[in-house]
């Protein structure tokens, strides 16, 4: 019961206590966390920036419509994907799969060519739509490590792609924004924290056969 405890805890923090850092400690396990999160065919599609420079902070405020999360929280964390994803990315893959496991190339041969076919017949556009749906699977593992470590966060879509992806410089990087996540400790006067959580009756959402 201690992960449901955790989860009735957390909420989408609205008003973060800008003076309570984070220790390092504890950005560490979220940046492992990310590392660690199932995502299709173990492909990893995704890069995370761990951002903690108030300036920036406050230029992504005005780039995310003035939401004060985003300049007050200890850090912000912003899930990106990869602007390319073909043969050279996933033939690094296999590269790892092979150096950690061992792997026989004859073994690893058949399914690392059917995937690259795979996504070589594939539209960027739909390449792109898939890695995003990875980026909301690492969301929710996120989520989940910081309801169980006591870290305060807040899930956010609304934010500028453009202007992120510009204040951040991510085409040189080769990635596109996505998701951002503000993280920290709430505020003492954070009215939210106090709200009785709403959830419609399980009854309404599980089906057991």
């Amino acid at each position: 019961m201690k992960s449901v405890k955790a989860l009735k805890w957390r909420y989408a923090t609205k008003k973060f206590n800008s003076d309570k850092l984070l220790a390092p400690e504890k950005i560490e396990i979220l940046k492992k966390a990310f590392n660690l999160t199932a995502t299709s065919y173990g492909l990893q599609p995704l890069k995370m920036l761990v951002i903690q420079d108030k300036e920036l902070q406050e230029k992504l405020m005005k780039a995310s419509y003035n939401q004060q999360q985003v300049s007050t929280a200890s850090h912000v964390l912003v899930i990106c994907i990869e602007n390319e994803i073909g043969k050279a990315f996933i033939e690094k893959y296999f590269s790892y799969v092979k150096d950690i496991r061992n792997t026989p190339d004859d073994v690893l041969h058949p399914f690392r060519e059917s995937l690259i076919g795979s996504f070589e017949k594939k539209p960027v556009d739909e390449i792109h739509t898939w890695a995003t749906h990875q980026a909301y699977l690492v969301l929710g593992t996120l989520l989940t490590v910081c309801a169980v470590e006591e870290i305060d966060s807040c899930p956010m879509e609304g934010f500028d792609p453009d202007q992120f992806d510009e204040l951040l410089n991510l085409q040189k990087h080769n990635l596109k924004s996505v998701l951002v996540l503000p993280v920290g400790y709430r505020a003492e006067d954070d009215f939210f924290a106090e709200l009785k959580k709403v959830r419609r009756p399980l009854d309404e959402t599980i089906i057991e056969y």
